[in-house]
């Protein structure tokens, strides 16, 4: 049996979206591009070449300074240079939800340990804009619905390679975690999926009470006791 890291890696290459979209959506695809797919390559190795089983953290879709630019969920140009320590010749501009990920990785013991656990990925995989702006799959309905057989096969490639299926987290406290409850409902992916504040929301609207959601987070995946500070 492979390597867990390859067989993410090995899912990512094949990664492509053969459905149409709605008029002036389009699709952020970053693993067909050559040179960032040998970042994923580092990032995979890295932490997860073992057969060791993770617990899922489903964001909604990567966003275009983020997981839509480096290929790895939650992961900035920035924080996959200076906390991976992969060196990178992709923009340098800061996104949100990586902010507050690594820094909460940060504050409960490291991203090494953190990845030992936990698998980021997305209930769509690939992400989207429209105008050039973000788009959340859920915010156009017709994408949704176009979007449907697509997410439910990516998240059954994923689980095929032993995932934990008694629990999973959802980033996000309404839309995601509705849609993605409901695919639960339809195909029994997980025994319980827990909702999360999602990290965009936390650092744009709640950031004064950023250690208070450190701690939230480190209460609902059951991480250790850490000094957070």
């Amino acid at each position: 049996m492979a390597f867990l890291g390859d067989q993410i890696l090995e899912f990512l290459r094949q990664l492509k979206l053969d459905v149409p979209l709605p008029r002036g959506i389009q699709v952020m695809n970053p693993y067909q591009d050559p040179a960032t797919f040998p970042l994923c390559h580092q990032f995979y190795r890295k932490y997860y070449s073992d057969r060791n089983t993770r617990i899922l953290i489903i964001g909604i879709n990567p966003g275009r300074f983020g997981g839509g630019l480096t290929g790895i969920p939650f992961t900035d140009p920035i924080r996959l240079q200076t906390i991976c320590e992969i060196q990178n010749d992709l923009p340098k501009k800061s996104e949100l939800s990586s902010e507050f990920i690594y820094r909460m990785m940060n504050e409960l013991g490291g991203e090494q340990e953190f990845y030992k656990r936990f698998y980021f990925t997305s209930v769509s995989p690939l992400g989207f804009t429209e105008k050039g702006k973000n788009l959340n799959y859920y915010d156009n309905p017709n994408l949704a619905r176009r979007l449907k057989p697509f997410m439910i096969k990516c998240l059954q490639t994923q689980l095929a390679w032993g995932m934990n299926r008694d629990v999973a987290f959802c980033l996000g406290e309404g839309d995601n975690f509705k849609f993605l409850s409901t695919l639960n409902n339809e195909h029994r992916f997980f025994g319980k999926i827990i909702p999360l504040a999602h990290p965009r929301f936390i650092m744009q609207y709640r950031r004064k009470k950023l250690t208070e959601y450190i701690r939230y987070y480190q209460e609902k995946l059951n991480l250790p006791e850490t000094d957070v500070s």
